[in-house]
């Protein structure tokens, strides 16, 4: 029989259940519109399953307790908006370098500055690609409704434990805030990751030692009784701070084949619509729901128009979107900020295809509407 509960649920509180369910146990943040809802509901739950919160003084200490939450073995996640997002950046970047899985929620707002607090953006995608210094392994997921809100927080804390990495999970105001009817899965039903632990216990230890064939290597925790030593300097295997040239080449070359070598596992999609299409409207976050509806109508008035939602968001769905572009010559990206997904997709199918994009900065969605007459338009 199917027991899953049913319940009318909040983008921001699916956030939180998906968290828990998939074993996070340890909150530090910061309240800050659009976001704040996702600490109220951790404050309110994690006591309850044996878990800790905890609100910090800034977003800063709040991405650093964080991080010290993973390393003392507990499934750990943030949550923050625009500028808080900003804020977390060095922060993320120690992560990065450390290799410390967590799960950095950013409830996207009209920015920048204090910009609309309470308005929805998408205007934060390429900070998630290259808002730290420096070369850096980036996953980012971007749900689209509450349903999904829940099961990609599930696969955000799932990626950021296999491949000891934070894991962006980019909403937005209309998701984080909209209500949706959600089935939750029975926890037999729900898939889950957990870091590999080292098998030996002892000196031979080294906390960032790979074995032959690997490039993920296994975690300790701080008071298991293991060795090691975290520093956001390029380090050796023992974690101690190296100069060596070679050292910090091997070591950055390894954290990023980290997810570059491993594109296929991590890159969600879903297509509707391809397979007479002229133009693809390619899609993410809250906007995908206006960009499927506008694809409905346009193909009633006899438009063939196929649909491409982008999930994950960083890495780019490179080898799928090119593939499409053998037949489809038109690529529309609507999108609440100037083009930055855009410009991504016109850098990848370059000559193959002519991109548009429809942008929208006022602190409004995108309609159903505006997107057919951008069609109309390119057509």
């Amino acid at each position: 029989m199917n027991n899953r509960q049913v319940k009318l649920m909040q983008g921001n509180e699916a956030c939180v259940e998906g968290a828990l369910a998939a074993g996070m146990r340890f909150y530090a943040g910061y309240p800050i519109t659009p976001s704040t809802e996702i600490a109220e509901f951790c404050a309110q739950r994690l006591p309850l399953v044996g878990g800790k919160f905890i609100q910090m003084e800034d977003e800063i200490a709040g991405m650093a307790a964080t991080i010290g939450g993973s390393l003392a073995g507990l499934k750990s996640m943030t949550a923050t908006s625009g500028p808080g997002f900003s804020l977390k950046q060095e922060n993320i970047g120690y992560a990065a370098l450390t290799e410390v899985p967590c799960v950095v929620v950013d409830v996207q707002r009209a920015g920048p500055s204090t910009g609309l607090p309470t308005a929805p953006s998408q205007g934060d995608i390429m900070q998630a690609k290259w808002g730290t210094h420096g070369d850096h392994p980036v996953i980012a997921l971007s749900p689209t409704s509450v349903k999904e809100t829940f099961d990609l927080t599930v696969k955000a804390f799932n990626l950021s434990e296999k491949y000891r990495t934070p894991v962006f999970l980019m909403l937005d105001e209309i998701v984080g805030h909209m209500r949706e009817k959600i089935e939750i899965p029975n926890p037999d039903e729900i898939e889950i990751f957990d870091r590999v632990k080292p098998k030996v216990c002892d000196e031979s230890y080294r906390a960032y030692r790979v074995d032959e064939g690997q490039i993920v290597p296994p975690m300790a925790s701080f008071g298991e009784g293991f060795h090691f030593h975290v520093t956001g300097l390029m380090h050796d295997d023992y974690g101690f701070p190296s100069n060596d040239s070679g050292i910090a080449d091997k070591l950055l070359r390894r954290i990023m084949s980290k997810i570059s070598d491993n594109v296929d596992d991590i890159v969600l999609f879903e297509e509707e619509f391809i397979e007479d299409a002229e133009i693809l409207i390619l899609a993410y976050g809250c906007t995908y729901r206006s960009a499927r509806s506008a694809a409905k109508q346009a193909r009633a008035a006899g438009l063939k128009v196929g649909l491409f939602k982008a999930l994950t968001i960083w890495p780019f769905p490179e080898k799928r979107v090119k593939e499409l572009t053998k037949s489809i010559k038109k690529i529309l990206v609507p999108e609440l900020n100037l083009g930055q997904y855009a410009e991504e997709v016109e850098r990848v199918v370059k000559n193959d295809a002519e991109v548009y994009s429809l942008g929208k900065v006022n602190g409004e969605s995108i309609t159903p509407e505006e997107i057919l007459a951008k069609l109309r338009e390119v057509l």
